[in-house]
């Protein structure tokens, strides 16, 4: 899978979140022709999502769309005591069956812990909790309850058939680094169904693009700055038809006691903030699903880990930011990404396949 398309001109816009849409157009209610953008915006998954189409078929489309988040959401949501993954955490070991949906994500996190050894691991939840992540109550917990707590972190314990789900008593999933992800794929593919051929889906930075933009060439995502909180746009991506997803530290953190910044991304092996050079990852995927399991676990493994990574599999492209403001991005998207001029003199280095 490449990225290779002309490249045009850029302007560098702020944004709000990792990513953000530059696509030429402008508007925020129902466009009154088949060229206006119809956009719909919602609060869902713990995020402000924002899905711009086009053509005649929008607006009844992105209503449809809004419905199925929410219903993925009421089944997902690790609070709401109805949803099936509350459920599941609070099964006490016994036998829980899923949905459909929920068995389908449920397994690909799985799948996906399993192919980056861990370093996804959807059991994480407790640890997240007990930094203060998940209620934003922050705190830095002893290792004497890391070590209680790592010891329920687990993927391979948990046990799934077919729809049944069974996790051992004391483990909690969490499905917040595919969920967004799988709710983009599934928009994508309602969207094509009910006849939208170019639209751009923002679910909280995670970017989904439906087609090219209309009239044709890529969309130009402005992937956002993580130095200085967040402020600025780092440069422009071209993307058609696929997945963009970032993540770094610099969005949910906080300063503990000792003056040290905490992220809300976590290694599993340790129970501890990730703290190994890198400042964001930016992945560029067929789906988005596998985007927003790739920008976590990437980030966890670090430079050398994900680079390796990447060249043993080459079926994805990533952009690597690290702190000391040096970039790697694979060769698939060197063409693709362009500096914005605040940061034109960072380096650019690109990961080649060939180099195993």
């Amino acid at each position: 899978m490449k990225y290779k398309h002309r490249l045009t001109a850029l302007t560098a816009l702020a944004c709000a979140s990792a990513l953000t849409a530059c696509s030429g157009q402008s508007g925020s209610q129902a466009g009154t022709s088949a060229g206006d953008p119809v956009q719909r915006e919602f609060f869902a998954m713990d995020t402000y999502m924002t899905l711009t189409a086009y053509g005649d078929e929008a607006e009844a489309a992105l209503e449809k769309a809004q419905t199925e988040v929410e219903k993925l959401e009421s089944e997902w949501s690790v609070t709401n005591e109805s949803s099936e993954i509350y459920q599941m955490n609070h099964s006490q070991g016994s036998p829980v069956t899923l949905s459909d949906d929920t068995a389908d994500i449920v397994s690909f996190a799985l799948e996906m812990a399993k192919e980056t050894e861990g370093d996804l691991d959807p059991t994480i939840y407790p640890v997240l909790a007990a930094w203060g992540f998940t209620t934003d109550e922050n705190r830095i917990p002893s290792q004497e309850e890391l070590d209680g707590l790592i010891a329920n972190v687990g993927y391979e314990r948990v046990e799934l058939d077919g729809n049944t789900v069974r996790l051992p008593e004391g483990m909690e999933f969490d499905l917040g680094a595919v969920g967004k992800g799988y709710a983009g794929d599934r928009l994508a593919e309602l969207l094509k169904e009910e006849g939208v051929t170019s639209a751009l889906l923002d679910l909280g930075g995670n970017i989904q693009a439906i087609g090219e933009r209309p009239g044709g060439g890529d969309w130009r995502l402005g992937i956002r700055s993580p130095f200085d909180g967040g402020e600025g746009v780092l440069g422009m991506l071209l993307a058609s038809d696929c997945a963009v997803v970032t993540s770094g530290n610099y969005e949910r953190y906080f300063v503990g006691e000792d003056g040290k910044e905490y992220g809300h991304i976590i290694d599993p092996d340790t129970g501890y903030p990730v703290d190994n050079g890198l400042a964001s990852v930016t992945i560029i995927a067929d789906e988005g699903k596998k985007g927003d399991a790739l920008s976590t676990s990437m980030f966890v493994k670090g430079l050398d880990e994900a680079t390796e990574y990447w060249q043993e599999n080459q079926d994805f492209e990533m952009i690597l930011v690290t702190q000391d403001g040096q970039i790697y991005l694979t060769e698939g998207v060197e063409d693709q990404f362009t500096l914005s001029t605040d940061f034109g003199n960072m380096d650019i280095h690109v990961i080649k396949g060939d180099e195993q």
